[in-house]
């Protein structure tokens, strides 16, 4: 079974599918997850794809065309961040607002559907994709609410629904993908994971992406930022476990010798084994916190943001800030 390295997804959302002549490549996924024919007409800008020099690849909008006219908002994500679900409720929001006028009427508001890439893992759960959107029910009646009369042909109005006003959000967790193809969907749920196209794979836009998104047939230029960009990655994934490996032998290694000290201590007023135990355990605790402020202090020297350093040793962002104080002159 031949394979065909490819760009990653994160880069070439920012870098390669922006350009209008790529667009198929988007429309063939699109097209896919949300199983209708969309057409995309344009790209918004946003202030962070105006920023070339930023590492963490975040958003990028798209002005898409289905039988609604509905606008589509694709978010891309590489990295781990702290309040998730609330960051992507905000964009989504803000969206909205942004391009609603002011003046306008509210039946100008546009749909936008969230589409998210997760390249961490994303929470305990069982499932790589997953649906979130409002909907309204009756508690006596159990239908879903209807505005707008019962049909275009009785009252010259099309009916809306709470699907066609409020956004939708999609999670593709591609760290749960277990690199089974049930559905056209999961070549391409394959292809953002392992950054590869399988020659079998035939869903629409996937063979375009093959040969559009090829390392082989990059400029050289384009190549060198590309690598540094994998580099950086890797990088970063190595700081962050080192430092999980660095603060808890640290933590263990000085909470034993000190349990072991203090359990001595404690062992002959109230028995030798007893207090064994307890101070082994006190004592590896407390080794083990001060292992963890320790790669906090080391973390914050190389700058490391304090979200970033709060997924990496499970403390609050409030307790590595006040690390911080403490450890400024």
């Amino acid at each position: 079974m031949n394979k065909k390295k490819l760009v990653r997804f994160d880069w070439a959302m920012k870098y390669i599918l922006r350009n209008k002549a790529n667009f198929d490549v988007l429309e063939g996924f699109l097209s896919n997850l949300l199983k209708e024919e969309i057409k995309i007409q344009n790209l918004l800008e946003s202030e962070s794809n105006r920023d070339e020099n930023t590492k963490k690849f975040s958003i990028v909008d798209l002005v898409c065309t289905d039988a609604k006219g509905r606008q589509f908002l694709i978010e891309i994500q590489n990295q781990r961040e702290v309040d998730y679900l609330q960051r992507i409720l905000w964009t989504t929001s803000k969206t909205i607002v942004d391009l609603l006028e002011i003046g306008r009427p509210y039946k100008n508001v546009v749909k936008v559907i969230s589409i998210s890439i997760l390249y961490f893992p994303f929470g305990n759960n069982p499932e790589y994709m997953y649906r979130g959107k409002t909907q309204f029910w009756g508690i006596n009646c159990k239908q879903s609410l209807i505005l707008y009369g019962k049909s275009i042909e009785s009252t010259g109005v099309s009916p809306i629904t709470d699907e066609d006003v409020f956004p939708e959000y999609y999670l593709l967790d591609v760290s749960r993908f277990e690199d089974k193809i049930n559905e056209e969907i999961d070549e391409w749920i394959y292809f953002f994971k392992h950054g590869e196209i399988r020659e079998e794979f035939k869903s629409p836009g996937i063979l375009a992406a093959s040969k559009k998104l090829d390392i082989l047939s990059m400029p050289p230029g384009e190549k060198r930022a590309y690598e540094k960009y994998l580099a950086y990655l890797a990088s970063e994934t190595d700081i962050l476990g080192t430092a999980k490996t660095e603060g808890h032998a640290e933590g263990i290694a000085k909470g034993r010798a000190e349990g072991h000290a203090e359990g001595l201590v404690e062992g002959h007023a109230e028995g030798l084994a007893e207090g064994h135990a307890k101070g082994k355990a006190e004592g590896l605790a407390e080794g083990i916190a001060e292992g963890i402020t320790t790669v906090v202090k080391n973390l914050l020297s190389i700058k490391m943001d304090l979200h970033t350093i709060s997924q990496a040793t499970g403390l609050t962002v409030e307790q590595i800030a006040e690390i911080q104080k403490s450890s400024t002159p």
